[in-house]
């Protein structure tokens, strides 16, 4: 009851701001509008202050901003007006006897930039690192000095409403139901993203785009919304490019160089990067396992250190090719090698009923992998003579090699007994995409898009286990599997929008998906083909009180497919009596996500507000059960994947860009969210007993992450982020709150050619996953860190390239990377 006195407000004050904001407008008669680009370029600027006074009476004022686009348009009373268009580093515009008696266009309006502002204010005039639109939220890693020599999971751990836990899993709003992708396609890394957390450089990266509820143009994937990482592709002119050297404590040596040559004819683009490290971490578990009366019959402590060297290569390489004024032909190859070692102790403690110690054992694990990944995309866009108007079609192959060996030495002394395993871990996956966006537009503010995307995917998973018994190594068939998946998803997607009138807009569509999948196992010759398809409608009404604010309502239908480790059986035995096993009999879940959403913008504010819900059917849940019993007789822990039937989970989720001075800028977010489940789960553990297990909850659970970044003396910048996650009760126990901050320091040097940047990741070295289980015969906390602090001193040099484009680049910021056709 408590938690619910906390959301009543929150919600109350929501619906009041909304409601204020809608009773606040009151008709006028004219609608005065126009377009703002900046002179040299062309380009249109977003966020300018347009202000309106009349000559006759200065009492009656107006004005707006500009969108994405450069457009504005407000209402006024009819009259002669003075006219001034406002924009950070740029010479204040001015008109007067602007005469309006109607609707009153004043054209196109160019604004040149005062050189003199320009060099006091070039902190400020960098595009925000977050940018809060209506329809998604635009993380901007260029801006960000905290990741500089982190990976991809940190940089998705900086995002508004998105957090990774401390082995790589991705939410959204708190859901791992999240469709992950990478320049706008689910192939190559983006099929492994708890990999691709891991070894993909956050400087290859130039954009993150979070989608909440994507419309009937995107992929169905993802009942919490699609995550889009969108790599780095130089598009300047002429030759110009940047490099980035980092060392670090723990191991961080990185090398990244982001070079493009731009003509008339064509752009070259690559991305090429080398990174050495060496991270550490840790895993605890202690165990109380319990008689069928509830008894204490033993207490079993379990301590991982995880140890991770890897060595990675990375290259991009693209050729934008101008075909003619309208028809572009782009051909990108990418190729990533990395090695890996993780040499693990695990070391067990056993203790008797009275918690008084018996023993130790100890599991030492020498794991070595390689992956290897290559990918080749080639692109066709062709823009007709009327704007908007264009037609794109992709293709592209992948394939991943991923392979694994582990030697395990078990030893335990007091019981004078030693033991040898080892393991191999085979994967090869090859995947394949053709995609057809087509984009129509009709009338004034019309537009049709349909398409058609094909994706198809095998993959064979080969992990075999090995027991030494006398001398000869031994197949332990009970644990060793090959898994074979092959999907083929074909789609096709209809949509229309348009003005119903002039503030109220819609955009409906219906998609179609069509899947065939097949689960086999192959050395118990189970074959498991799944073929089904299904309409996946959207609809969008947005309403726009003015340019400054406006409010979205939304409906779409999302379809989440079980992939990877989550139906693999086996994959992992370095722990033998806690490990992960995955379902390959794994149902899809199908979610209804509703959407409310308000966007409201002043100067120097932008804060969005967000209340959602979300019905999902066949809802994946992780649970644990006692699976078996070792040759010891030890209770073998097992954790799983399961299909429950019905998840609710609604919340409100805020958003707030704040610029309270020139100096001084934060951005902060805030989830707040119940979930509830119901469902049993009844399974048989290793020895063939059957059990069934009861999982409603209901649960509350809210996170908050604020960012700081100010210009202190002798233009030095200072960052800081934060981030708690509060305590959450699940079916089987409690995940515990968790406070971790990240801090920086950057300074431009040669005339602000290059940079150089000090940042400390997880700064109190507290970023980690804890939490406790209860099940019937035992009792666990749990602790998992990843990753411990990471020290970097980066060096990041220009050339042909000021930072000053960075403003230029950040005024076209609707050029997102995922409107029209970009993503299916």
């Amino acid at each position: 009851m408590e938690k619910q006195k906390e959301i009543i407000p929150l919600l109350t004050f929501l619906f009041l701001f909304l409601g204020s904001s809608i009773f606040a407008q009151a008709p006028q008669q004219s609608i005065i509008s126009g377009t703002v680009l900046e002179a040299s370029t062309g380009i249109p600027l977003e966020y300018a202050s347009i202000y309106a006074e009349n000559e006759k009476n200065p009492n009656i004022i107006s004005g707006g901003m500009t969108d994405a686009k450069g457009h504005f348009s407000f209402e006024v009373l009819s009259g002669s007006y003075f006219i001034k268009i406002d924009f950070l580093g740029y010479k204040t515009l001015e008109l007067k006897n602007v005469v309006v008696n109607g609707n009153t266009n004043i054209g196109t309006q160019k604004v040149t930039d005062d050189s003199q502002m320009l060099e006091e204010v070039t902190v400020i005039a960098e595009r925000s690192t977050v940018e809060v639109k209506l329809d998604k939220k635009i993380y901007n890693v260029g801006e960000d000095m905290i990741v500089k020599g982190g990976t991809a999971g940190d940089v998705l751990d900086n995002v508004p409403s998105v957090t990774v836990d401390s082995e790589g899993a991705v939410s959204l709003r708190g859901n791992e139901n999240v469709k992950v992708l990478i320049d706008g396609k689910p192939t190559g890394l983006a099929n492994n993203i708890q990999e691709a957390m891991k070894i993909l450089a956050a400087e290859s990266i130039d954009k993150v785009e979070v989608i909440t509820n994507p419309s009937a143009r995107y992929e169905a994937e993802g009942g919490a919304g699609i995550i889009n990482i969108i790599l780095k592709k130089g598009k300047g002119q002429g030759l110009n490019g940047s490099i980035t050297g980092t060392i670090g404590n723990p191991r961080n040596y990185e090398f990244n160089a982001n070079v493009n040559y731009r003509s008339d004819n064509f752009n070259f683009f690559t991305t090429l990067g080398y990174q050495d490290s060496k991270s550490k971490g840790y895993g605890v578990n202690e165990n109380e396992y319990f008689d069928k009366n509830g008894n204490t019959t033993q207490y079993i402590n379990e301590y991982k250190n995880n140890n991770r060297e890897r060595e990675g290569y990375n290259g991009t390489f693209g050729l934008e090719w101008y075909l003619t004024p309208s028809v572009t032909w782009t051909n990108t190859l990418t190729a990533r090698r990395n090695n890996i070692q993780m040499p693990n102790t695990v070391s067990y403690e056993y203790l008797n009923d009275n918690n008084s110690f018996l023993y130790n054992r100890y599991r030492y694990e020498n794991k070595k992998a390689n992956r290897n990944d290559i990918e080749y995309t080639t692109t066709i866009e062709k823009q007709f003579a009327k704007e908007d108007h264009k037609l794109i079609v992709e293709a592209s192959i992948s394939q991943d090699k991923d392979k694994e060996n582990s030697a395990i030495e078990d030893i335990a002394q007091a019981l004078n007994k030693n033991s040898f395993e080892k393991s191999t871990n085979n994967e090869k996956e090859r995947a394949g995409l053709v995609k057809v966006d087509y984009v129509l537009p009709i009338g004034q503010s019309g537009q049709l898009e349909a398409g058609y995307l094909g994706t198809f995917k095998s993959k064979t998973t080969d992990f075999q286990l090995f027991n030494q018994i006398d001398n000869v190594w031994e197949n332990n068939t009970k644990l060793s599997n090959t898994l074979e998946y092959k999907e083929k998803i074909n789609a096709l997607y209809l949509q229309y929008g348009n003005k119903i009138t002039r503030n109220l807009s819609f955009l409906a569509g219906v998609r179609w998906e069509d899947s065939n999948i097949d689960v086999n196992q192959l050395i118990n010759q189970d074959f498991n083909n799944k073929k089904y398809n299904d309409f996946f409608p959207s609809v969008f009404l947005n309403y726009e009180f003015d340019d400054a604010s406006n409010v979205t309502a939304s409906y779409s239908r999302r379809i989440n497919r079980p992939r990877g480790f989550f139906l693999n059986p086996f994959s992992n035995y370095t722990s033998d009596i806690n490990f992960f096993q995955g379902n390959p009999d794994l149902d899809p879940s199908k979610t209804h996500a509703f959407d409310l959403g308000y966007l409201k913008k002043w100067t120097g504010i932008t804060a969005n507000a967000s209340v959602y819900y979300n019905k999902t059917d066949d809802s994946f849940q992780f649970v644990r059960r006692i699976g078996g019993t070792s040759s010891n007789g030890t209770p073998i822990i097992v954790s799983s994947p399961i299909n429950l039937a019905t998840e609710y989970r609604y919340g409100v989720d805020i958003t707030l860009n704040y610029t309270p001075f020139k100096w001084w800028r934060l951005n902060g977010n805030f989830n707040f969210f119940r979930s509830e489940t119901r469902g049993d789960y009844t399974f048989v553990d290793f020895d063939g007993n059957k059990e069934t297990q009861n999982f409603d909850n209901n649960a509350y659970a809210w996170f908050s992450r604020l960012s700081s970044k100010i210009t202190l003396p002798y233009k030095i910048d200072w960052q800081m982020n934060g981030m708690y996650r509060a305590p959450q009760t699940t079916a089987q126990g409690e995940i515990k709150g968790n406070l971790s901050a990240n801090l920086s320091l950057s300074k431009d040097i040669l005339k602000d050619k290059a940079t150089i940047t000090f940042n400390i990741n997880d700064l109190f070295d507290s970023r980690k996953r804890e939490s406790d289980t209860y099940l019937p015969q035992s009792y666990s906390h749990s602790e998992m860190q990843w990753r411990g602090r990471q020290v970097n001193l980066s060096f990041t040099y220009r050339f042909n390239q000021p930072k000053n484009v960075k403003l230029q680049r950040g005024m076209n910021s609707g050029d997102s990377g995922m409107d029209n056709a970009e993503i299916m």
